[in-house]
């Protein structure tokens, strides 16, 4: 990564279950102006956070210090539309020492609670688009992903 005329860019290496860790980086605060609204993105890895690492406390703690307008967009797994072919990738991941926490739409509902959800809401990923339209052609057993943006009021 590096910055450019367009906009600055800094990496910080750091452990998601230790939001401090983050937060406190003189990187974050080098090159985010926290008086203006920002996105946080998490992506990809809540999944990987089990119960006793609780995640819904973590990315609060993450979107504490962000202005009012500021964004979540976040991405959560789930088993709920192939339980049985992503509980075998589940156990494939946990016997490589990477166990996953796949979570219901109701649990991923909590990561949202006092937000203001984006059309259309937590859905699938591939149905996640603005205008409603959502991906032709893809089933919901394929995609083991919920997807969802809200806004800090």
């Amino acid at each position: 990564l590096a910055s450019s005329e367009e906009g600055k860019t800094a990496y910080v290496e750091a452990d998601m279950r230790d939001p401090g860790s983050i937060l406190d980086a003189p990187e974050l605060r080098e090159t985010l102006d926290l008086s203006q609204p920002v996105a946080l993105t998490v992506i990809a890895i809540v999944h990987f956070m089990l119960d006793a690492d609780d995640a819904v406390g973590v990315v609060r703690r993450l979107l504490e210090p962000l202005p009012p307008g500021s964004y979540l967009a976040m991405t959560i797994g789930t088993a709920e539309f192939a339980p049985e072919e992503v509980g075998r990738v589940a156990r494939e991941y946990a016997a490589r020492n990477m166990p996953m926490r796949l979570r219901t739409i109701d649990e991923a509902h909590e990561f949202f609670t006092g937000l203001d959800l984006v059309e259309p809401g937590i859905v699938q990923v591939h149905k996640w688009h603005p205008d409603g339209t959502g991906e032709q052609g893809i089933r919901d057993e394929d995609i083991a992903m919920y997807g969802a943006v809200a806004r800090k009021g």
